[in-house]
């Protein structure tokens, strides 16, 4: 038994460099499909519409937009700013207020043995709407947490701050999400440096918060992001708003790979949770969570590391969708996907059955005992206010008991689709926000910003199941981290924050397009062609004249739409001349097909006098009967475009000119 156990072990790295070959495609296997090609490439100086911000401070990581106002609010280490929204690099407009740690401070920080680059400053990681002449701010204060209240007409500090160590982290490093809600401020994270993490409503006071013992509701737990749903909204059972905490924390359970430690959870609390009267005082009686499912199931391959969530609220809260980027925790290797679950099958999991340990912690399985009344880490409703329950101190133990025992659910949830949108192979996602935007054929499209940890941003449209990725656009020239993005409907800018300064860039440059083609290959539900250029149809009154395929990206145009943007040249050389037919590619989806005299040219092996590469076609040791004209037509999405057209003309060896008599030296 010994012996077949070592084996095993032996045996499991070798299983998941298996795994990760066959999913890398590399040497053995194609590329996956979900490994999605963007379809133009923007270098930064390319940047269309861009305007750039950067005060004296650095890490602007907290970004709040006030699109009614006008004013995009950003937190960074040291200073808070206010910035117009309609041209966030004009100077006029904007206010800055510089919150630095004291020197006192500083000291201590350094004393305790934090780094004095990085560590011992005031790092702004909450910044939110408190009321209509307020704002509240918390930083990090050199590992001494403070808040303080923001005069919004005046700019300025009130006078007076707030112990901040249970409402924002110590550490600038450590995750952490908050949300102001109804006059109540809800945070997750690791608060001091001794704590564990947990999820809090700081304000009124009491606080509520998470359990620790006997079972330890969260477990190194790396928060990313909350979002409130109004799930009370037309209730016809008199539910409860729930607020959902997204984090990757240490499996409890077993993983697939021995590698695995890591799990990503979404998790739930009632806002109308007040904890129990004596089981539970002070504590979430409502806290349950699942784990969610990011994995490519042909391969069996997990990604297990949540960075990033957007929620999207549809028409009613159960249409409610949110996306996760995901990514692996071997710092080794890059990769990211990108899963899209719906609210509902996330309310379905914690319907579902619980988990317990009888055992040991390795032993963790699904709970098949009986389940007390009412339902452990339900909200109050209608119903149970009938019988009595009208809030959570009217619990009765055992069912407070058994929710303290039992905070995690058997059921995962897993993404629409059961697969990623997307997967990307040697990149690594850090931050994504949506748009959902009406295109002409009526259909509701979401539109992803996704931005990576060196300062690229992906913009993609969700079709069908699958991601078609737009453009990406560099943004700065020296690689930094996408640290934060939002998105302004008014100004019809995404704003995105970095360890360097604020980026405003226009959800759409459809100028970029120059042809009807282009226009329509860009599948931008944001673009459309009027007949003379690629416009923003929210800029345009009169639709009916526009042409659009987001859903396919091939009809609309003319078959000789485009040809007056060919190039056309014509070429003489000399018999055994090598000559280069340039044919540049203006898309990454586009393939070159070359043709002489209406002819397919096929193949392009060591006999066939052809090269083909990304540059063109190039013409080896030309012979006469290669003279003709040559047209290089782009392939994409089934449609062929013209590109380049050229009359080459071969001309037969001439004989030497005879040698000239130099003329006399005089």
């Amino acid at each position: 038994m010994l012996k077949m156990a070592s084996r095993a072990s032996a045996l499991r790295p070798l299983l998941f460099l298996c795994v990760l070959t066959a999913v890398w495609g590399f040497p053995f296997r194609p590329s996956l499909d979900l490994d999605v090609t963007p379809r133009i490439t923007v270098f930064s100086n390319g940047l269309l519409g861009c305007r750039r911000f950067s005060g004296a401070a650095l890490n602007y990581s907290s970004l709040l937009l006030e699109d009614e106002a006008g004013v995009l609010y950003i937190g960074a280490r040291g200073a808070v700013f206010a910035l117009d929204t309609g041209d966030i690099s004009a100077p006029g407009n904007n206010m800055t207020i510089e919150w630095e740690a004291s020197p006192e401070q500083k000291r201590q920080c350094m004393s305790k043995g934090k780094d004095n680059q990085t560590q011992c400053y005031n790092h702004i990681r909450f910044l939110q709407r408190y009321n209509e002449t307020h704002l509240y701010v918390c930083g990090t204060n050199a590992f001494r947490p403070l808040c303080a209240y923001i005069d919004v007409e005046h700019f300025r500090l009130s006078s007076g701050f707030e112990e901040g160590r249970e409402k924002c982290p110590y550490d600038p490093a450590k995750g952490y999400t908050g949300l102001l809600i109804d006059g109540e401020m809800y945070t997750a994270s690791q608060y001091e440096f001794r704590s564990s993490p947990d999820i809090r409503r700081n304000i009124p006071y009491p606080i509520v918060k998470t359990e620790e013992a006997p079972t330890r509701w969260l477990l190194e737990a790396d928060f990313v992001g909350s979002a409130l749903v109004r799930e009370s909204v037309n209730s016809s059972i008199g539910d409860d708003d729930k607020i959902y905490f997204f984090f990757t924390e240490r499996s409890q359970e077993p993983m697939p790979y021995f590698s695995q430690t890591r799990v990503a959870r979404v998790a739930r609390v009632c806002k109308g949770d007040w904890g129990g009267q004596r089981t539970l005082q002070r504590k979430w009686t409502s806290f349950l969570k699942a784990r969610l499912v990011c994995s490519i199931p042909d391969y069996d391959f997990h990604l297990n590391v949540l960075r990033s969530v957007f929620v999207v609220e549809g028409r009613d809260p159960q249409s409610t969708v949110f996306y996760g980027v995901f990514g692996l925790e071997w710092t080794n290797v890059k990769a990211s996907a990108v899963c899209q679950y719906s609210i509902t099958d996330v309310q379905k999991a914690f319907e579902g059955p619980y988990v317990e340990n009888p055992d040991s912690p390795q032993r963790w399985a699904e709970y098949t005992g009986k389940v007390p009344e009412p339902r452990p880490g339900s909200c109050i409703t209608n119903q149970l206010r009938a019988r009595g329950f009208n809030s959570s101190f009217d619990l009765p133990d055992n069912v407070l008991n058994f929710a303290r025992r039992h905070p995690l659910v058997f059921r995962q949830v897993r993404p629409l689709g059961e697969r990623p949108l997307l997967f990307k192979r040697s990149v690594d996602y850090t931050r994504i926000a949506v748009h959902r935007v009406s295109a002409l054929d009526g259909v509701q499209y979401d539109v992803l910003f996704i931005g990576t940890d060196e300062g690229w941003l992906h913009k993609a449209v969700e079709v069908k199941g699958q991601v078609h990725i737009i453009e990406e656009l560099q943004l700065f020239e020296e690689p930094q981290p996408v640290d934060s993005m939002v998105i302004s409907q008014a100004q019809r800018s995404i704003y995105v924050g970095s360890p360097s300064g604020v980026l405003q860039l226009p959800l759409s440059t459809c100028g970029r397009y120059t042809s009807c083609f282009d226009c329509i290959f860009a599948r931008d539900p944001f673009c459309a062609w009027d007949g003379t250029g690629c416009v923003e149809v929210a800029l345009v009154a009169n639709r009916s004249g526009l042409i659009q395929d987001v859903m396919n990206g091939n009809t609309g145009c003319e078959t000789s739409a485009g040809e007056d943007m060919a190039a056309y040249r014509t070429r003489s050389v000399a018999e055994g001349d090598d000559v280069l037919l340039q044919c540049e590619q203006r898309s990454n989806l586009a393939t070159p097909q070359w043709t002489l005299d209406g002819r397919e040219l096929e193949g392009y092996g060591l006999d066939s006098g052809y090269r083909v590469g990304t540059d063109g076609l190039l013409v080896i040791g030309a012979r006469p009967e290669q003279s003709g004209r040559y047209r290089c037509f782009a392939v994409e999405n089934g449609v062929r475009v013209l590109v380049a057209s050229y009359t080459v003309w071969v001309r037969p060896d001439l004989p030497p000119p005879p040698p000239t008599t130099p003329p006399p030296v005089a």
